[in-house]
């Protein structure tokens, strides 16, 4: 059964449970619109849906698992109604030396940031599409326009998120716009799961001077209350004092 609140657009964010995705939830419920929150930890997305109020849903769902993903979809459909706007934001982080000791996070890093925003985008395509007014957002990185050392894979991943982002564009507007968004450091707990220690202590104390999740959900809420007739593409957003 649909809630009582149709009013404004239906969003799926993926990895809301925490940082942008959480960021983002809040920024589009307080602009009207009605978020369904996809992610692993439902402890965490149910509290927030206790705080948003009946225009939020909590589904736990992994991105990298398709059967989630779509029993995740049907779920928004039958409570919501079709998604207007799909925020691809999970995603993980594992910055080090490249080498075989990280092969495992490699992959990990390639299955959630490309494949499974690829898996998500696949699966609630034809919701986007019926919307007549559809919105994707993408979020990558800086780190997908510049490659440092201990960014192999990560880079290699935001790189490729960038590239197909393009195509969709080319293949999706105008019924669905396409938004790639491109954050530099962000005060998140994204930092915390990198394992290796060289690494993550730089990568924590940049976080000193890191922005808000909260600046990344007001840039989103922006871009997708324009106007049909444009499209804000890329979007690069870092910290006044960020070098690269």
């Amino acid at each position: 059964m649909k809630t009582e609140n149709n009013t404004g657009r239906v969003a799926v964010i993926t990895g809301a449970s925490s940082g942008i995705g959480e960021a983002i939830a809040r920024a589009l419920v307080a602009d009207g619109h009605r978020v369904a929150l996809l992610a692993r930890r439902t402890d965490r997305t149910e509290v927030l849906v206790r705080e948003l109020g009946n225009r939020a849903i909590a589904i736990k769902a992994d991105v990298t698992d398709r059967d989630s993903v779509v029993a995740a979809a049907e779920r928004v459909s039958e409570i919501f109604g079709p998604a207007d706007i799909l925020i691809n934001n999970a995603g993980v982080m594992l910055t080090g030396p490249f080498d075989s000791t990280q092969r495992d996070e490699h992959r990990l890093m390639v299955d959630t940031n490309l494949l499974g925003a690829m898996t998500v985008t696949e699966v609630f395509l034809d919701q986007l599409r019926s919307s007549g007014h559809g919105d994707l957002i993408n979020i990558s990185s800086v780190a997908g326009r510049v490659a440092a050392a201990g960014f192999a894979a990560y880079s290699a991943t935001k790189f490729a998120v960038n590239g197909w982002s393009e195509a969709l564009r080319l293949e999706l507007q105008p019924d669905i716009r396409v938004t790639v968004i491109e954050p530099g450091a962000v005060r998140t707990e994204l930092t915390s799961h990198i394992t290796n220690a060289d690494s993550k202590k730089l990568m924590q104390e940049s976080l000193d001077w890191a922005i808000l999740p909260e600046d990344i959900a007001d840039v989103i809420a922006f871009a997708i209350s324009r106007p049909p007739r444009m499209t804000l593409n890329e979007i690069l957003i870092r910290p006044t004092v960020q070098k690269h």
